[in-house]
């Protein structure tokens, strides 16, 4: 799911507009220009033909069990000279407001064993009315790219089926809860009629139930006569729907032969070597290949045949392969049994044997319960696949991780430690610059361990509040030494780094601004709290619904979000309750994540700055950084709107509708690291990584889900100083990116890999060491600036010493070695990294 962008698109014959928001897409009808007076025929035509329906499949918008929503999924045509085939899922309550009779036709529907040919027994339905809090949706399937198939397991009982879009829109994903469906559960009625009926009884249609082993594979085999489904051999889950050629050839290329996994354990050297396993027991070749010739294998058609080993390779590197092959196995076994035991030991059931287990036991269970379902998912990257190039990579990381704890532990065990640590403790920092540009190599400047506390911001002002330091120095210290996260001394601090309270003022003239700042805020809220025909415009309620949403699901380990209402029953007693509840209607709080008063004024906050940008308005995403500065500032809704208004004003360009912004700053980062690791540029460029869409997350909203709640609060109050650079979380991507380079470089050579890998790395990453990278690397490459222009100002002005000098003697031809190297092309975007203050 892309944050911050919607698309839009129309089916063929206009009569559909498919309107994607985030994870909502919307289905809307629009009537043409000459429609008035429908004729029969064309009444006809208006009505949709129910072919085939099943029920009790749901869509899970939370990660809550009890927020599931029940519905039917249906395939309908609708008649017309070509006709259109569509794929819907319509919510039980949707279904319900058409009356008892549409119920009974779906019902009908799906207790038959087969399609219906198209005659006069035909059922006709109309499409339910969509509402914007609805996740109801139909499509053609000429609009549909590929289904995504994940039958039921051990781990996860209910299978599932994702919908991806041409237009790369994703809709909400199927889960097939086949021990409540109607057709899954009551007999056949082909039994029934089976002991009745003359003797032999005649052979169930191909179609029918029981010819299937759950909901989704029923589907699929409904949808096959009315569209071409290829499975694909790169990703057995994968379902291309109606392939071009481009789609057959890449999704049809075999990758094992049957006999691909005997060959690598029979030239392996496990199959040869002294095991202390009985030879009897040892995994043994289904065939034997011919003595005279060497390697067989580049003549097989498989892919895997082809790359195991290439006529420039030995047989004798064929261990590493076999030793790849046993790990891969490894991590899929201990992948599925970790899950199973995290999806059983996390059920709150289980809450109560938990501090009986075993420590390694306890491990696996995740403190909050059903709240992490959501992250596992959203942590899942390229899905369950895990390969051993990622598996040997993670573990390659905690190895070296460790290492560099022990380290640092003896470093500050030695006498000497206040000049030792600073020599060996390793920033991981790679050499960068350029073998003869011979630059001295930067150090930090960081010293989190003596955070900015009351009694020192106390001393930088007088008695009539005019601070005695200048903007500039208060900013220094907080990025060289963060503020102290006991008491309130954040409050205090963060409307200064913003921008929100102005720095050079005495106190009285600072709190009559700020009185002028909260009386805006309240007339900016009075537009639309305490006005109905403002309130439930249809356009506020999309963006109410959209907030209220997103708030539910944001920070919810946090105090103040953690609770819920304790008598929603009563809310409706007060009066004011209507408007401070964001929610569009009062009966869609079942339907989402339990709300309270905080999370009621975090979504009023975000809704009156809906108002404040209008040209902009809320886009998703927004919560995530709002929601820690209401924490910060003690839920005082003026102080936190007008620290996201400049929050916003910093960050705007993230959440541009054409995401251009964020563009820019990719493409600056991979300029980046062109200039900075050219070895790692190219790798990227290898495994087509260049898009860095790994780092979207990352720089989209500032790190908020790579770190913990509390690092968070320390990194955002240093990227907001500017000290160094307005844009210093590009160095901070680059730093996590130089942290892990050599896992990269080494193990991770497919996108996918990367990408699941930098997935992972969420709420593992240290964050004072992070930032003392970045800034090693910012001056790094601002001293590489400055060389790079010395060197071609020297160049141009002096062009004549510098031919004399390559004549010279042999410590001048050491020198003229340093004009003749290719100094990289500084982009704008790459100097503009160099701008600080706004």
């Amino acid at each position: 799911m892309r944050m911050g962008e919607n698309h839009r698109a129309c089916d063929s014959d206009g009569s559909l507009s498919i309107i994607s928001s985030d994870s909502m897409v919307e289905i809307q009808r629009t009537q043409s220009e000459s429609s008035g007076s429908l004729s029969p025929s064309a009444e006809e035509e208006s009505k949709y033909r129910l072919l085939y329906s099943k029920s009790r499949v749901y869509v899970n918008p939370t990660a809550y069990a009890r927020d599931n929503i029940p519905g039917f999924v249906a395939l309908v045509k609708r008649e017309a000279v070509n006709p259109t085939y569509l794929l819907a899922w319509i919510p039980e309550t949707l279904l319900c407001e058409k009356g008892t009779d549409e119920w009974d036709k779906f019902v009908r529907i799906e207790e038959k064993a087969m399609l219906d040919e198209e005659d006069e027994d035909a059922v006709l339905i109309d499409l339910p009315t969509q509402r914007p809090e609805s996740y109801a949706f139909s499509v053609p399937l000429t609009s549909i790219y590929s289904l995504l198939v994940h039958p039921p397991t051990l781990s996860s009982w209910h299978g599932t089926i994702g919908i991806n879009l041409i237009n790369s829109s994703t809709l909400p994903t199927l889960h097939f809860h086949d021990d409540e469906s109607f057709s899954m559960t009551l007999p056949s009625r082909y039994s029934k009629s089976s002991s009745t009926g003359a003797y032999p009884p005649a052979s169930l249609p191909s179609s029918s139930r029981t010819s299937t082993s759950w909901g989704g594979e029923d589907l699929l085999s409904r949808l096959r006569p009315y569209a071409h489904l290829l499975r694909s051999t790169l990703q057995p889950s994968l379902f291309i729907v109606d392939p071009s050629k481009a789609d057959i050839d890449t999704h049809t290329t075999q990758i094992f032969d049957d006999d691909a996994v005997d060959d690598i354990l029979a030239q392996s050297s496990y199959a040869s070597s002294h095991s202390p396993v009985p030879a009897h027991r040892r995994p043994r070749p289904l065939y034997s290949a011919p003595a005279n010739t060497s390697n067989q294998h580049p003549t097989r058609p498989s892919v895997l045949h082809r790359s195991l080993y290439p006529p420039s390779i030995s047989t004798t590197q064929s261990s590493s392969h076999a030793r790849m092959a046993l790990l891969q196995s490894f991590s899929n076994i201990t992948r599925a049994t970790r899950h199973a035991a995290q999806n059983i030991l996390s059920h709150p059931l289980a809450k109560p044997i938990v501090p009986h287990l075993p420590d390694p036991v306890k491990s696996l269970v995740n403190a909050n319960g059903d709240l992490e379902w959501g992250s596992w998912v959203e942590k899942g990257g390229v899905g369950e696949f895990e390969s051993a190039r990622v598996y040997l990579a993670r573990w390659a990381r905690i190895v070296a991780e460790e290492g560099d704890r022990a380290r640092k532990r003896e470093a500050q065990a030695l006498p000497s430690s206040s000049d030792v640590v600073e020599e060996i403790s390793p920033l991981g920092v790679f050499e960068l610059l350029h073998s003869t540009i011979n630059l001295p190599s930067p150090k930090t400047s960081r010293d989190p361990a003596h955070p900015i506390d009351e009694a020192l911001w106390a001393k930088w002002f007088d008695k009539d509040g005019r601070p005695k330091v200048r903007l500039e120095e208060m900013k220094h210290q907080v990025f060289r030494r963060g503020i102290t996260p006991y008491g309130n001394l954040r409050k205090k601090m963060w409307p200064f780094i913003l921008g929100v309270h102005e720095w050079d003022i005495t106190g009285s003239e600072r709190e009559a601004k700020w009185e002028e700042k909260r009386k805006r805020y309240c007339e900016i809220k009075d537009e639309w709290c305490g006005v109905p025909e403002v309130f439930d415009r249809p356009d506020v309620l999309e963006e109410r619904h959209r907030i209220d949403v997103d708030c539910r699901r944001t920070d919810r380990t946090q105090p103040l979000f953690s609770t819920s209402y304790e008598d929603t029953a009563d809310n409706g007693s007060n009066g004011d309750r209507r408007y401070t509840t964001i929610s569009p209607q009062m009966s869609d709080i079942g339907a989402q994540s339990p709300s309270n008063e905080h999370i009621d004024r975090l979504a009023g906050i975000l809704l009156t700055y809906n108002f404040y940008n209008k040209e902009l308005g809320y886009v998703q995403g927004m919560s995530d950084l709002c929601a820690p500065l209401y924490v910060v500032m003690g839920s005082d809704e003026e102080l936190t709107f007008w620290c996201f208004v400049e929050v916003m004003n910093r960050m705007i360009q993230n959440f541009l509708r054409d995401q251009s912004g964020m563009k820019k700053q990719l493409s600056t980062l991979q300029e980046l690291i062109s200039v900075m690791d050219p070895d790692l540029y190219r790798h990227l460029e290898k495994t087509d990584g260049l898009n860095l869409f790994f780092c979207f997350r990352w720089i989209l909203i500032a790190f908020k889900r790579e770190f913990p709640f509390d690092d968070v609060l320390r990194l955002w109050e240093v990227l907001w100083t500017d000290y160094y650079s307005n844009e210093f979380v590009i160095f901070v991507a680059l730093a996590i990116l130089e942290s892990h380079r050599d896992m990269i470089l080494r193990y991770l050579v497919e996108f996918d890999e990367i990408l699941k890998y930098c997935n992972e790395l969420s709420m593992t990453i240290e964050l004072d060491s992070t930032l003392a990278q970045a800034e090693v690397l910012f001056l790094s490459f601002a001293q590489l600036v400055a060389d790079i222009d010395r060197r071609r100002a020297e160049e141009t002005t002096d062009s004549t010493s510098s031919v004399l000098r390559r004549r010279g003697t042999s410590s001048s031809e050491g020198k003229a070695s340093l004009s003749k190297v290719a100094m990289p092309t500084l982009s704008d975007n790459l100097r503009d990294l160099l701008k600080t203050g706004r």
